[in-house]
């Protein structure tokens, strides 16, 4: 229930607080900054709280407050980097959301086996503080809109000329409160369940987010009750996936470097947006062959590092897709890139926040350890392999449909 609560916290925040970041008067920098700090207080709250109760409220609360960078992280990349490059920035960020799960469970795992879970809370505390330190001083504004705004703003001082004013303010004073509202709460859902695009890459990622989760609750079943490791060992099995998705990140630079860039200065800078999506092509595959994988070898005749070994392609599937996904959604919907992934990660947050709860009753009830949810598991990601390739060839007449998506390529 905690780990649920957190992630509802993780799916829900964007949609009230990612959005504020596409208000000009706001801009990138203060929703991280405010945020993170508010995220940053709750951990040693949160460490020596004294009931269930008030654990899962945190729990929740410091997933809500911590999710901006999820959703506007993205757009600020994209504030940031041309169309060349932006790759090999979201990819870092991308990774992040592979490595993140992995890394939570290595570090708190040798840390609740040497002291108590509490502990966890307190190294997540060193780590954010020095991260909003770092935030606080050197981290820049990046949205254009709000640089020109608070250009507009010294102009006037210096000139004395009230009528100098930004575009953004411009369309500011003329928005009512209804359409504040409308953008900031109401677009990503919208954006999210009436763009077929969106929806279905939304359900797309928001399964492959599940199954991380659900398929992690997995590992103590195999690697303390079948090898034996106890549990900071047990951390140390999920490195497979973070070796896969350092690997895939190696590999797409590659491919961005060769075939990506080229690619670009065919189009002279305006790359149609369904040519971000072949790295899915492969990952997609990867899901069903580390699950099948996984499931088979996970025996006490097999040793350890087989089904560790095939945990890696779950890392390598779930990074391009998490790349090629992104990138092409920033790409389809450049001016909504932030309410796009704001609905992106509700989507994919509230999947993987219901997936857990029943983790333990589908590899338990379903007998064989874990063969059989694994098998069923990559079932379900064998149905969702066509969206890339479907989209790749109908997407551009699915945005030339569109009120939101780009329509110049």
């Amino acid at each position: 229930m905690g780990l649920t609560l957190f992630v509802v916290g993780y799916g829900t925040g964007p949609l009230f607080l990612a959005p504020l970041s596409e208000i000009p008067q706001i801009g990138r920098t203060p929703p991280y900054v405010i945020t993170l700090f508010i995220f940053v207080i709750l951990q040693p709250i949160t460490a020596t709280v004294q009931n269930v109760a008030g654990l899962m409220i945190l729990r929740f609360l410091a997933g809500f407050i911590g999710s901006p960078v999820l959703a506007t992280g993205g757009a600020s990349l994209g504030d940031m980097f041309s169309p060349k490059t932006r790759p090999y920035a979201v990819g870092v960020w991308g990774l992040a959301a592979v490595q993140g799960p992995v890394l939570g469970p290595l570090l708190g795992g040798f840390a609740i086996q040497a002291e108590d879970w509490r502990w966890a809370f307190w190294i997540l505390l060193w780590l954010d503080g020095f991260c909003l330190i770092v935030l606080i001083f050197f981290f820049p504004e990046t949205s254009s809109a709000n640089i020109l705004l608070r250009r507009a703003r010294r102009l006037r001082k210096v000139t004395g000329n009230e009528n100098l004013r930004s575009q953004s303010e411009i369309m500011a004073s003329q928005m009512t409160g209804k359409q504040i509202v409308n953008q900031t709460l109401v677009m990503p859902i919208w954006l999210s369940i009436s763009e077929p695009i969106c929806l279905a890459l939304n359900l797309y990622i928001g399964l492959v987010y599940a199954i991380l989760y659900v398929w992690i609750e997995s590992f103590q079943l195999v690697f303390v009750e079948i090898y034996g490791f106890n549990l900071g060992e047990n951390g140390l099995a999920f490195l497979g996936l973070f070796v896969g998705a350092t690997i895939s990140y190696a590999a797409f630079c590659v491919y961005n470097a060769k075939y990506q860039i080229p690619m670009i200065r065919k189009y002279k800078g305006n790359l149609p947006p369904e040519k971000r999506l072949p790295p899915a092509f492969f990952g997609a595959f990867c899901l069903p062959v580390c699950l099948f994988w996984f499931g088979a070898t996970s025996t006490p005749s097999i040793h350890w590092i087989v089904p560790i070994i095939g945990s890696s392609f779950f890392g390598i599937g779930t990074f391009l897709l998490f790349q090629a996904v992104l990138n092409y959604l920033q790409d389809a919907y450049p001016e909504r890139a932030a309410s796009v992934l704001a609905g992106n990660d509700f989507f994919r947050s509230m999947m993987g926040a219901a997936f857990p709860l029943f983790a333990p009753a589908l590899f338990n009830n379903l007998g064989h350890h874990v063969l059989y949810g694994s098998i069923l598991l990559g079932c379900l990601t064998i149905l969702f392999i066509p969206i890339p390739f479907v989209l790749y060839k109908y997407g551009k007449k699915m945005r030339l449909r569109s009120k939101n998506a780009r329509h110049d390529l």
